[in-house]
């Protein structure tokens, strides 16, 4: 079929259009949400699909959330063909076996009609705060998905009908500690899919339903092109990778990630076989965030900035993983901490490619969402308090690693003291600075990690976290040093109690707990360090002389 031909001029309008509904939907969700770990930490998504589902713009929020919604979607049309959708409906998965991530992301898609006509899909992903499961927030004891929270597979439901006092409401509503939130936040999805819905009709509007479908199908031919030519400049070949685990949260090994990168032409192939099989803890990786991960890598790497990030992009890119590993798992395997073997995923990749690439790479970084949850029972209701902990970034050519920032999957900010401190009254934040010298040292240093200190005012407050680098540091890349490693710490009655990197722990009036994140790789000898940058690390007090503290 003859496609629609779209000037140069109205393609730009189009294009730019869509990225800034996309843009638009992002703010939108932010500031009509509820819990601080949207409104402040930002843990959320927002794209436009065209009529045929596929992505065509996303607002610049979290990686890997934004490079699996495509595939999110299509298991909902398995279910639930577009021609079968209503005005009024909206689709709903957050199964990790059905296209999905983790339980706390709830993708939420709104078709959009107009004239009675489909002519897009809006689609949202928020981290909720709390969805069930066997402790309030994160469960890092839990054997099996199950335990994880409520599983709400790929499934259709009408917004009149359902929502606003309707079953699929009540349905969450009872399954879920903090109600108000949960509810809270997916109305903000629902408020976001519909300022995404409004723009999208007023393009139809004003250039016609025919001119902007042939619009989208061009921003991802565009975004295919561009990837492919960057692709076309490495050489090929083949190139092996590996990255490691500390452990799997039960046992006390290294866990590898090993990836197998092909550059062919302008077509990469990255094959995870070699990678550990599945852990019995929550540390798998489902395949939608697999793949996610090991894309956005090779866009960092290998292209500009400038390329917008939709399906037409990873149309360059096949991943395969053993079924039953680390990185593709078998239901029902938990998978709550799936952004540990992701990062690895990354970190695996991009050892790959700078075999291929040495100058467009970056040292390891902390590259590990810690994550810090603190629940407190009371005697009317569970308060949960999470945040999305970063560290420090690897160093580049040309560049030091950024200090004390989340890593690039997750892409979080942090919430602010005086929010955190005035939704939670169970804790006080004594201390939020940066760790000193735990940048490894290079030719570019790697970036510092940070600290933060919570004094406990009341009893019944659980703490329960993962994370990753207590044990293997993030490690330096031609010639620079390894950045510092994380610790978790509780000082109770003048004592010092360590934590490992993934439990749950019991706190009591008066502990201080102190969670201290990684520092990133350095970059090249140290000795090559300009003398200039040199003596101002010095005076700052950011130097490291010797390997990760």
């Amino acid at each position: 079929m003859k496609r629609t031909a779209v000037s140069p001029v109205d393609q730009a309008v189009i294009t730019r259009s869509l990225l800034a509904a996309a843009d638009e939907m992002g703010v939108k969700l932010i500031r009509s949400a509820h819990s601080p770990v949207v409104r402040e930490a930002q843990d959320c998504s927002a794209a436009i699909l065209d009529p045929s589902g596929r992505v065509v713009a996303q607002a610049e929020l979290i990686p890997i959330q934004l490079g699996s919604i495509t595939r999110t979607f299509r298991a909902c049309l398995a279910f639930h063909p577009l021609d079968e959708l209503a005005d009024g409906d909206f689709l709903v998965n957050n199964d990790p076996y059905s296209g999905g991530q983790h339980l706390p992301d709830i993708f939420l898609f709104s078709p959009i009609f107009l004239d009675g006509d489909l002519i897009g899909v809006t689609a949202t992903v928020v981290h909720h705060i709390d969805l069930g499961g066997g402790a309030p927030g994160l469960n890092p004891e839990a054997g099996d998905v199950h335990e994880e929270g409520i599983r709400l597979p790929p499934s259709r439901w009408s917004f009149e009908r359902d929502w606003n006092g309707g079953p699929f409401e009540r349905l969450v509503r009872a399954n879920v500690r903090m109600p108000d939130a949960t509810i809270g936040d997916l109305n903000a999805q629902f408020a976001a899919n519909a300022v995404g819905g409004e723009r999208l009709r007023e393009l139809v509007r004003r250039y016609g339903r025919e001119t902007v479908a042939a619009a989208m199908n061009e921003v991802l031919d565009y975004s295919e092109r561009r990837v492919r030519a960057a692709i076309a400049g490495a050489p090929d070949g083949l190139y092996h990778g590996e990255a490691w685990l500390d452990d799997d949260g039960a046992g006390q090994d290294p866990v590898p990630v090993r990836a197998a990168v092909r550059i062919a032409g302008d077509s990469i192939e990255v094959d995870f076989t070699g990678t550990a099989g599945q852990a019995a803890s929550n540390i798998n990786s489902p395949f939608a965030s697999t793949v996610s991960s090991a894309v956005a890598c090779i866009k960092a790497v290998l292209t500009d900035p400038d390329i917008p990030f939709n399906e037409g992009a990873e149309r360059a890119v096949t991943v395969t993983a053993p079924y039953g590993s680390l990185v593709n798992p078998r239901p029902p395997a938990p998978v709550r901490a799936r952004l540990l073997p992701s990062y690895r995923v990354v970190n695996a990749v991009m050892d790959a490619l700078a075999q291929a690439v040495p100058d467009r790479v970056i040292a390891p970084g902390y590259d590990t969402t810690a994550v810090c949850c603190l629940s407190h029972r009371g005697e009317e209701r569970v308060n949960i308090y999470l945040e999305i902990f970063g560290g420090g970034f690897g160093a580049g050519p040309g560049n030091d690693g950024c200090d004390g920032v989340d890593s690039m999957l997750s892409n979080c900010s942090n919430i602010p003291i005086e929010a955190m401190e005035f939704e939670y009254p169970f804790f006080r934040v004594d201390d939020y600075s940066l760790r000193s010298a735990s940048g490894g040292a290079g030719q570019w240093r790697g970036g510092m990690g940070f600290q933060r200190v919570y004094s406990i005012l009341c009893e019944g407050v659980t703490f329960a976290t993962y994370g990753d680098r207590f044990r293997i540091a993030p490690k330096g890349l031609f010639g620079g040093l390894p950045g510092a490693r994380a610790e978790t710490l509780v000082e109770r009655d003048g004592e010092c109690h360590a934590l490992g990197s993934k439990q749950s722990f019991a706190l009591r009036t008066g502990d201080r707990l102190i969670v201290r994140t990684g520092g990133g790789g350095g970059y090249g000898p140290p000795d090559r360090r300009d003398q200039a940058a040199a003596r101002r690390d010095r005076a700052d007090g950011v130097a490291q002389d010797h390997g990760p503290a």
